[in-house]
């Protein structure tokens, strides 16, 4: 349990996929897309410290979210994005859950907590062919089994699925409508309904409705 005066919330320690082999242009778009949908997330829980993104070892990023129940959604938002860019590059994620001591001073390089021992500890004990995994304080082998799933279905989206997807996943009231998705994207909102259905939105959001509820409880 957190100590007084700390707060639970989530990491993301994540690495850059096939980066060794990609343009040094692709790797810093890769990066600067992720901290732009990271700045995007900070929009769900408002607050200076909501979230915060920070660039670290080459290809690596970590990014706090106060909120430890929207990890996930962010998690497949940022997998979405980078898959929607074609840029070559895909990302490993851990979600750490715990406690948080310090935020750091301008980044998250001198940040301290169990959250960050967590997720980072997650990231380095995660297989080569995964690239989701969750670990941390009241996670549970159902934790695991939903991230696993999602794991699994992501990392089949096509660049049109993900480009759908980016625009499906953010947190709002309302979830946006099929035009709306559809507008950005030049395409009917027919042909959003067929890529969102192959890459199973409506599964996808019901579980991470259920999953942010049961974090809320």
């Amino acid at each position: 349990m957190p100590s007084p005066g700390q707060r639970t919330a989530a990491v993301l320690t994540g690495d850059l996929i096939g980066s060794t082999k990609a343009a040094p242009s692709a790797l810093e778009d890769a990066i600067d897309l992720l901290a732009e949908t990271a700045r995007e997330i900070t929009d769900w829980v408002p607050g200076p410290s909501a979230s915060r993104f920070t660039r670290y070892r080459g290809d690596g990023w970590q990014m706090h979210v106060a909120d430890p129940g929207l990890a996930l959604r962010a998690v497949l938002l940022l997998s979405a994005r980078l898959r929607a860019a074609d840029l070559g590059l895909a990302t490993r994620a851990a979600i750490g859950i715990g406690p948080v001591e310090s935020l750091g001073t301008a980044s998250l390089a001198d940040a301290r907590g169990p959250v960050f021992e967590a997720s980072g500890r997650a990231l380095d004990h995660m297989a080569r062919t995964r690239r989701l995994a969750i670990e941390g304080e009241g996670v549970t082998a159902l934790h695991r089994i939903v991230v696993d799933l999602l794991d699994e279905r992501s990392e089949h989206w096509t660049r049109q699925q993900a480009e759908a997807m980016h625009l499906a996943l953010p947190l709002r009231k309302d979830e946006p409508t099929l035009a709306e998705i559809a507008a950005p994207l030049g395409i009917s909102a027919q042909a959003v309904n067929y890529r969102l259905a192959g890459a199973g939105a409506p599964a996808i959001r019901r579980s991470l409705r259920a999953w942010e509820e049961v974090f809320r409880a």
